[in-house]
């Protein structure tokens, strides 16, 4: 029997298709990332982008960029949110050109 390891593999078809976003768009924020994601690939939950960040952050595939807060009145409160990514050391960008030609089709001038 070969020696295969327990548990989930630690790549993710979704994390890659962030990354080669990330790559040719430096930052942005989930929902700006959701936008784009849906646009290009088979549709996925809000959620789970969300989810795909925030595990990216913690294998090194993306650091936070920076935390915006915006005052308002909320459902949830008097601010919001937006945190803001960056691809970090651990990205392997494979650099998509069905990724490159939405960039440079829709990059804004």
């Amino acid at each position: 029997m070969p020696d295969r390891k327990q548990g989930r593999p630690l790549g993710s078809k979704v994390r890659q298709n962030i990354v080669e976003i990330l790559y040719f768009y430096k930052k942005l924020h989930g929902y700006e990332l959701y936008k784009l994601y849906i646009d290009l690939y088979p549709p996925v939950t809000m959620r789970l982008i969300y989810y795909h960040l925030k595990k990216g952050t913690s294998t090194g595939e993306f650091k936070i960029y920076k935390i915006d807060k915006k005052l308002g009145k909320y459902s949830w409160g008097g601010t919001s949110e937006n945190i803001i990514y960056e691809l970090d050391k651990g990205a392997n960008p494979m650099i998509d050109s069905h990724v490159k030609v939405y960039f440079e089709k829709h990059k804004k001038l």
